[in-house]
């Protein structure tokens, strides 16, 4: 290719101010989107965002787990986040709001599947996936992960990777359900530590449980020696997100 051709390929010419001003009002959609959520949720602390499968029907196990979880951490002192919608989210509102703390969920407007469940004493809607992440991590000060598909997966890789690159504060992240984890965490041990692209110590980023209660003491065994307020090192990690 030539110089010339080069110059020519629509990534080398001017920007329509079309273009801008769409890419400009998303921009403020975002900031929108940003100030309701610092404003409405900034006295929420401590909390925990729980996460799992939108798919998982109110008769199924781990719905029923889900609930139990959500209230024991209500009743321990935590609002509990979830994503808003039905399945292990409404199972997580559902627990939290039979308990002491608030149940809040950060909906997502999708064309399918996202329909916001009953039991949100605080409920935010966003548009755009980046910032109701930033709101998941932003006052957690645990995740508790569920079964789930691919948003599931996609939250905890989110969680993890900010951890371990020291993006965000040191939080427990809990896995519940050991049989479902069962093959991830062998492809973590087996594939990714043995080819180097995480290390050993990784693991110790994450803790499995099966019981309630063992998620719920896993949280105030991390806490224990420290309390849940960030320290000034942490708050700076935070400001970043």
């Amino acid at each position: 290719m030539n110089e010339r051709q080069h110059k020519q390929h629509p990534g080398m010419m001017p920007v329509d101010d079309t273009e801008l001003t769409v890419q400009s009002w998303k921009i403020f959609q975002i900031m929108g989107e940003f100030v309701e959520g610092f404003e409405r949720l900034a006295r929420i602390k401590p909390s925990v965002s729980i996460f799992g499968s939108a798919r998982t029907p109110v008769d199924d196990p781990i719905y029923k787990l889900t609930e139990e979880i959500a209230c024991q951490l209500s009743d321990a002192g935590f609002a509990v986040v979830s994503g808003g919608g039905p399945g292990i989210m409404e199972a997580a509102n559902k627990g939290a709001q039979q308990g002491k703390s608030p149940s809040i969920g950060l909906n997502i407007q999708l064309p399918h599947e996202q329909i916001g469940n009953p039991y949100q004493d605080i409920s935010l809607s966003f548009r755009h996936f980046f910032s109701r992440k930033v709101m998941f991590v932003k006052y957690a000060s645990a995740y508790v992960v569920l079964p789930g598909g691919f948003g599931t997966l996609d939250e905890l890789a989110e969680i993890l990777t900010l951890v371990q690159t020291g993006k965000s504060r040191r939080i427990p992240i809990i896995l519940v359900h050991s049989p479902f984890w069962e093959g991830l965490l062998d492809w973590f041990q087996n594939t990714l530590i043995k080819q180097g692209t995480i290390s050993p110590e990784d693991m110790d980023l994450f803790k499995v449980v099966d019981k309630p209660e063992d998620a719920v003491d896993a949280i105030f065994d991390h806490y224990a020696a420290r309390g849940f307020a960030p320290t000034s090192k942490e708050l700076e990690k935070l400001m970043e997100l």
